[in-house]
């Protein structure tokens, strides 16, 4: 009966010939870290800023419903309240929705900042680790080739 080769062996000394180089590793998960800790930040600051302006807005219309509220001395008045209520109300509206707009803007900017930040050091990363990889590479194949 033949025997089956035993290959644990032969992968050990595959595995020692190309070395896995964990600094390349190290590096790639400490600058994908530092790309989530900065889009974290950027979150969270626009969450904030998002937070404070409803915030305000819910406040300046809780205080126009008091006043039209208030009891009138005429009729008419009550329709006078109403009517100012809904124009003040629908300027509010336009002013904080374009407070929103320029929030989601300035995320929006930061975001393809980082990103392009991000791209450029991963680039580098990537570029060190491949060069890395090609000298052990060459080096592991000499070394096989003179045995």
């Amino acid at each position: 009966m033949a025997n089956t080769q035993d290959f644990t062996a032969v992968m050990k000394d595959m595995m020692g010939a190309f070395p896995v180089d964990t600094k390349a590793m190290e590096d790639a998960f400490k600058t994908t870290a530092s790309l989530n800790e900065k889009l974290s930040s950027v979150a969270l600051d626009a969450a904030e800023k998002s937070a404070e302006l409803s915030s305000k807005w819910t406040k300046d219309t809780l205080a126009k419903v008091s006043d039209m509220a208030k009891a009138k001395a005429e009729p008419a008045d009550y329709a006078k309240a109403m009517t100012d209520f809904a124009s003040a109300s629908a300027e509010v509206a336009a002013e904080n929705m374009a407070a929103f707009a320029e929030i989601a803007k300035k995320v929006q900017m930061d975001t393809v900042e980082l990103m392009m930040s991000a791209g450029k050091d991963f680039q580098e990363d990537a570029s060190a680790a491949v060069k890395k990889a090609t000298t052990d590479a060459t080096a592991a194949v000499k070394k096989a080739a003179a045995k």
